[in-house]
């Protein structure tokens, strides 16, 4: 017989042995049990055709153990698939979707579960395919079990990074403190030698503490506790780290002032060795923060000027190197308050004018003046810078104008050009008289005053300061006075029954003043009454008014007049009534647009 023939038939009976199927007479290879029995045998499931054939040759018994062998390898496949959903889990890999059967995956879990290390091409295929949490576990797996052979635990069984002494050889390995329950699982599990390490830490770090405490001067303190704050906190000290606030006042509550003193010291040395390097000073010898040229660093530092004393100081000791810096480190100072428009004070001006920055000066005053000219809209560009400059930088300090300045831009006719200057000078003459009245008592000062509001545009403020008691002031001509101002700023706010009423009460205090009369006129012209209000300013001509001045008052009103109809009568009036005269007023005649009528 062939070895091949003899091959099946033996593997034929071992077959029949282990399915309990020995009494069956067919013994050939070529027996349809034998290829029943050969597919069962490669995991295939029988079919129902297949299951009724052996029961119709009483070999039930046999189909009860392939169905029991079947259904136990189909709980096996179930409970692989289990098992690997719950490694996936274990181990961050959840977003993998690839089946046990033919995955790399299910291989490298196990491994990794079996607290096995993985090999670079293991590692490279978890991140290729997306998996670089199960890579980082595995990583810290690692380097648990390098910790677990540094600190003799290599026996311990549990390699997953959650575990508890992962965290804690991982502490030991930093040197940092246990706490009471990691030092008790230590002992409980035990693992002695481990415990064993730590208690030697524990000694070399309780010297420290004590070292550290006579160093900084807090030998009273008696808690030798070393998770303390003060340990903490003596450590950074002692490696030049900065406290944080809490930290500092944990120190004041608990009265170690000596131990802040050489803190502060401390931290003023590095600082004063940072700047003598910063300020090109380290051939000075002394390195104390206590030494003058620390205050003269700090200065420097700040971005404020060093006075004569701490230039000879620097002189003295040949420090020309931190003068130039210092000079140069001003002059940006200097020179980036012209970029923001602002003026040197005398001070300033003083110290580049002896280090011959003259023309820094300039570029300042010139840079200056187009930011003050923008502030007042002085829009022409070849506006001169005198006597503007002048002229707004006494406004910009609140100083009254000279009359001379005044006279000057009255003089140039530049009124019309400099109107945000005017409005701001008469602004001061208005505050200055107010002041004088309130301290002199003085009520000549009333409508002066209150004049100066009106040509600053602020009429609210003239009839603030002209509500008074006027049955408390004795002289009628100061009463006319400050009526006139009074009613000229009801005019000015077109408020005309009001200041017809202060005009007449003026009439009657002082009968033979124009300027009441002049009110009239100017509020008739304003009501469009031109002949009556020609009857008034008449009446100012003879009372002493200049014709000049009551053209010039008319001409106000037609100036001012916003309604651009009534603006073109009042013209024409004018013109009709004296050509010559009134010549000024053809400018209003243009056609006024039919919207308007």
């Amino acid at each position: 017989m062939k070895p091949e023939s003899q091959n099946r038939l033996q593997h034929f009976a071992d077959l029949k042995s282990k399915y309990q199927a020995s009494e069956y007479q067919d013994s050939s290879s070529h027996s349809l049990l034998y290829c029943l029995l050969r597919k069962v045998e490669l995991g295939m499931k029988l079919t129902d055709l297949e299951s009724n054939w052996l029961r119709e040759s009483k070999l039930d018994n046999t189909l009860k153990i392939i169905q029991e062998q079947q259904q136990h390898k189909q709980q096996e496949l179930i409970n692989i698939g289990v098992e690997f959903s719950q490694l996936k889990s274990k181990y961050k890999a959840k977003n993998s979707h690839h089946p046990w059967q033919s995955s790399n995956l299910y291989y490298i879990l196990l491994k990794l579960d079996c607290g096995n290390l993985l090999t670079d091409s293991e590692s490279l295929w978890l991140k290729a395919n997306g998996l670089h949490e199960t890579d980082i576990i595995a990583q810290e797996i690692k380097q648990f079990t390098q910790l677990k052979h540094k600190y003799k635990v290599h026996q311990y069984q549990n390699s997953h990074p959650d575990d508890t002494l992962y965290k804690i050889l991982k502490k030991l390995d930093v040197n940092e403190r246990l706490n009471h329950s990691e030092y008790n699982w230590l002992l409980n599990n035990p693992l002695l030698q481990t415990s064993e390490i730590f208690k030697q830490q524990e000694s070399a770090r309780l010297a420290e503490f004590t070292a550290l405490k006579i160093k900084y001067h807090i030998t009273k303190y008696q808690d030798e506790s070393i998770s303390d704050t003060l340990y903490k906190i003596l450590l950074k000290i002692d490696a030049e780290l900065k406290l944080i606030d809490e930290e500092m006042n944990w120190l004041k509550q608990q009265g170690f002032i000596e131990t802040i003193n050489i803190l502060q010291e401390l931290e003023q040395a590095q600082e004063f060795a940072i700047l003598k390097v910063k300020y090109k000073a380290e051939k000075y010898a002394d390195s104390s923060p206590k030494s003058h040229l620390y205050k003269v660093l700090k200065i420097l530092e700040a971005g404020n000027q060093l006075g004569e004393q701490d230039i000879n100081f620097l002189k003295k000791r040949q420090l020309t190197k931190t003068i130039e810096i210092a000079n140069q480190q001003y002059i940006y100072l200097l020179k980036s308050k012209i970029n923001l428009g602002q003026l040197f004070n005398d001070a300033e001006i003083a110290w580049l004018n002896k280090n011959g920055h003259e023309d820094i000066i300039n570029i300042a005053q010139r840079k200056h003046f187009v930011t003050l000219k923008k502030k007042y809209r002085l829009v022409d560009p070849s506006l001169p810078i005198e006597p503007f400059y002048e002229i707004m930088l006494k406004i910009e300090k609140g100083e009254r104008l000279d009359p001379v300045l005044v006279i000057r831009l009255i003089e140039e006719e530049m009124l019309f050009y400099a109107g945000e200057i005017v409005l701001a000078h008469y602004k001061l003459e208005a505050e200055f008289y107010e002041k004088e009245w309130q301290r002199t008592g003085n009520k000549w000062h009333i409508p002066t005053a209150s004049s100066y509001w009106r040509k600053a545009n602020q009429p609210e403020q003239s009839l603030k300061i002209t509500s008074l008691n006027l049955e408390k002031i004795k002289e009628s001509k100061l009463k006319s006075a400050i009526l006139v101002t009074r009613g000229g700023a009801f005019r000015d706010l077109m408020k005309l029954n009001d200041a017809e009423n202060c005009a007449k009460k003026a009439m009657e205090y002082q009968p033979e003043s124009y300027q009441p009369y002049t009110l009239m006129g100017a509020i008739d012209y304003n009501r469009g009454n031109y002949e009556k209000g020609d009857y008034w300013f008449e009446q100012a001509r003879q009372r002493g008014a200049k014709t000049e001045d009551i053209d010039n008052e008319i001409k106000r009103v037609i100036r001012s007049t916003k309604d651009e109809e009534k603006r073109h009568e009042a013209a024409e009036y004018l013109f009709r009534k004296d050509a010559n005269r009134y010549c000024w007023a053809k400018v209003y005649l243009k056609k006024v647009p039919d919207n308007v009528r």
